[in-house]
């Protein structure tokens, strides 16, 4: 077994070793505190995995072509309750997969996420970065059985809108609440993430889908007001901000990972 592997097997029995291992807590601070990591190469592996989340696009430039972190829409390193937390997903996977009409990894959803959140191409699966990720993940997950479902106060609840969305009114209502964080014409900033324009996310991503945005949204924005725009207005500036065009995903792209010797097994 190569040193990477290695490590990451001694960072998931860690993280998800049975019955006494810690619960995970819906508090940012107790779900991820960089004092209590394990010493060692393991808990700099999973503090590596959070440092790619938050700055993805600082390490991870042949990845991204979107201006994106992960951080956009994994809040706070994914330790936001509804805020895309990877509380307790680890032991999700594998699970079926709708759109891929197939079983997958958490890999798997993690080469989506840079295929599709990230308009870009995926790392090795064996890779540092990769298992880092997975590791990251594993960490926030312990506590949490595999196979259990997340608590639903972590995970982003969808709902439906009272009335159907309106382009016209989310287009006022962005003017108010979005522009001076992600510009009158979305493109976003240094700091902020664009919502549309060919620098955004693209069409396949998650992101893409109205009821997606809008709980997200609900949930988390504006960044100094979390939670106080209504059901409606959730949808409505969501359907505005899908109103714009974005890059569309290439399907028919052909994804291949480096060859490795069979040593390195």
């Amino acid at each position: 077994m190569n040193k990477l592997a290695l490590l990451f097997a001694c960072c998931v029995l860690g993280a998800c070793a049975g019955q006494n291992a810690p619960a995970p807590s819906s508090a940012p601070a107790a779900l991820y505190d960089e004092k209590a990591l394990p010493p060692g190469p393991p808990g700099e592996l999973i503090r590596y995995g959070r440092e790619l989340i938050v700055n993805t696009r600082s390490h991870m430039r042949g990845y991204v072509v979107a201006n994106l972190d992960c951080a956009a829409c994994h809040i706070a390193g994914g330790t936001k309750p509804k805020g895309g937390s990877f509380a307790g997903i680890y032991g999700q996977f594998p699970q079926w997969n709708v759109r891929a009409h197939r079983m997958i990894a958490l890999q798997d959803r993690l080469a989506e996420c840079f295929l599709y959140s990230m308009n870009g191409k995926p790392p090795a699966y064996n890779s540092r970065e990769m298992i880092a990720l997975v590791a990251y993940i594993a960490y926030l997950s312990r506590g949490t059985p595999v196979g259990a479902t997340p608590d639903p106060s972590v995970k982003l609840t969808k709902f439906a809108p009272p009335q159907p969305p309106s382009v016209q009114r989310g287009s006022a209502l962005y003017a108010q609440q979005c522009s001076a964080c992600h510009g009158a014409g979305g493109a976003g900033s240094a700091v902020f993430p664009p919502l549309w324009g060919p620098t955004s996310f693209n069409g396949g991503a998650g992101m893409h889908r109205l009821g997606t945005m809008a709980a997200f949204v609900r949930y988390n924005m504006p960044q100094n007001a979390p939670g106080s725009l209504t059901p409606q207005q959730a949808y409505d500036v969501s359907a505005f901000v899908l109103s714009h065009a974005r890059p569309k995903f290439q399907g028919a792209r052909p994804v291949g990972f480096p060859v490795r010797p069979a040593k390195y097994f």
